[in-house]
Order: C-alpha cells, then structure tokens, then sequence
C-alpha cells in the first residue's frame, strides 16, 4: 500500500529538479533550452555568464541553467554545481578538434563532490550537418563506457529542429522515477 501511495503522490507533486546544461562555446546549450522551452528556434549570441528558465515539461518541473561555454568562463562552471541533479553536456558533433577539450571538462565536473549523485545526459548535437559524429563515434572518443559512478546517456539531437531533445527528456525522466 505504501508503494502504491508514493507512486500516485509522485504524479502531483511539484518538486524541482535542477539542472545545468554545459558544454563549449558553440555547442547549442542556449538553443537547445529554448527549444525545450518553446519549441521554436530563439536567435541566441554567446552566453556570458548563464541564462536561467522554469521549464515544464509532463508535470516535471526543472530549473534549467544554460551556462557559457567559452574557455575563460569554464573555471566558473562549479559554482553552479550545488543541488545539480542532472547535468545535461553539449557536444558540437562537428568540432572533432576540440573533443578532447570537452572530454576533460566532462571528467573534471565528474569528480567534483556536488556532482557526485547527479545523472549525465550528453546530447550530441548538430546532427543535420555533414561530417557530423555520430553517438557512438563520441561515446568513443569521451570513453563514456568508463564511467561507473554516474547514470548516463549520450543521444543524438539536432538544436534546431528539436530531433531527439524529448528523448533526452524522456532518459531523465527516467532518471526521476527510478
């Protein structure tokens, strides 16, 4: 009866769910969450600093923080750890030069204490373009099959249309019923 009880309060309760969505400058973090925000395509400039939205999504709420990816505000990017459930990592799939550049950032956040619980979602962007990477090439390179300590899932997407964004929603939602 308990089960029962806690399955059916979990479909009307309103808990939050933080989480930051990270990656390089040019990745498609900010266009990504206003796609999830809005579902249409928001003309976007760097971000400096971060950008912060209430998002909605099947009675889930989050709080989505877009964070700049440029190299100079990476330092930064663990203030924002704290509370963080999920971390959502933007990859160019284009940008194979820097690869290796994103594949350390996912690895130091990974060893930070406030991240320690948190799931990771990798969402392999740019997928309408040529010469993109697939999942698999990236989940290669990243050598995400080594991580043992954190739930992930790495998903293909296109920012601009919105292909694959839901399933990434879908895998944390996942996440928070489990």
């Amino acid at each position: 009866m308990g089960f029962l009880f806690s399955k059916i309060w979990s479909l009307f309760n309103n808990e939050e769910h933080k989480v930051i969505i990270v990656g390089l400058d040019n990745a498609g973090k900010t266009t990504i969450l206003y796609q999830i925000l809005m579902n249409e395509v928001v003309h976007t400039s760097p971000t400096i600093g971060s950008n912060v939205e209430e998002v909605k999504w099947k009675n889930i709420h989050f709080l989505m923080w877009d964070i700049g990816g440029q190299e100079s505000l990476r330092s930064a990017w663990g203030t924002y750890y704290a509370g963080t459930e999920f971390v959502i990592l933007v990859i160019d799939s284009t940008d194979r030069e820097r690869l290796h550049v994103s594949k350390e950032e996912l690895y130091v956040m990974l060893a930070n204490e406030d991240l320690k619980h948190a799931a990771v979602l990798l969402f392999a962007n740019k997928q309408d373009l040529k010469g993109s990477m697939t999942s698999a090439e990236i989940s290669q390179q990243l050598n995400l099959t080594s991580i043992k300590d954190h739930h992930w899932h790495i998903q293909a997407c296109c920012a601009l249309t919105g292909e694959g964004l839901i399933k990434g929603l879908e895998w944390i939602a996942n996440q928070i019923r489990r």
